[in-house]
């Protein structure tokens, strides 16, 4: 079994870090999205979407997209639960990460791919008007999460769960994307600095 991934990009930090706080060791194969061909080669065909990461599982199949790769290890180890607990708390663990990612999470990686000159090859056609759109509608989605974290302490309730981990991604590939941090928003930053403390968070 190994990971293919590019270390530094957004989706596989999201799997390190559900790893780690499984404690699971899985080896890594590194592959540099930014300069290596990832819609021709091997790799193609592992993963037609050409995305990393991908999981190659010990009799060759794969799995790719960051949630599938996630929920196979919470089927083989579910301790810490990270997807929720019981019909309740699975579904609203279900909810909160759906809402992160086709919210704040979407709009952050859109207004980079769009906007970022160095995403050019990767994002074609590269629309500036769509990633200064997602930029200006941040602000709303992160006020949302700012409201739901003034109740709650982490994201889908008051256990870490796998939506925390996709905030915390969003929120920290915010600055490297140049789109200012959530400094206003103090519910926010109180949650991002508890999770930024986990040890996970440095996977």
């Amino acid at each position: 079994m190994r990971i293919i991934e590019t270390h530094a990009a957004p989706s596989p930090r999201r799997v390190n870090i559900f790893l780690a706080e499984k404690g699971i060791l899985v080896p890594r194969e590194e592959i540099n999205m930014m300069t290596d061909d990832l819609k021709s080669g091997d790799f193609a065909k592992l993963n037609p979407w050409h995305r990393v990461p991908v999981l190659v599982l010990d009799d060759g199949r794969t799995i790719s997209e960051t949630v599938a790769i996630c929920r196979y290890f919470e089927e083989i180890q579910p301790d810490p639960p990270l997807f929720g607990v019981g019909a309740v708390g699975k579904a609203e663990v279900e909810m909160w990460n759906r809402r992160i990612e086709l919210g704040l999470h979407s709009m952050v990686f859109s207004a980079f791919r769009h906007l970022h000159p160095k995403m050019a090859h990767l994002e074609v056609p590269q629309i500036p008007e769509w990633g200064e759109a997602n930029k200006q509608k941040m602000p709303s989605e992160l006020k949302r999460l700012d409201e739901r974290l003034s109740e709650s302490r982490f994201i889908a309730g008051e256990e870490y769960s796998i939506a925390d981990i996709t905030a915390l991604v969003a929120i920290d590939f915010m600055k490297p994307a140049r789109l200012g941090t959530p400094d206003a928003f103090s519910h926010v930053m109180r949650w991002h600095t508890e999770v930024s403390a986990r040890p996970s968070a440095r996977a």
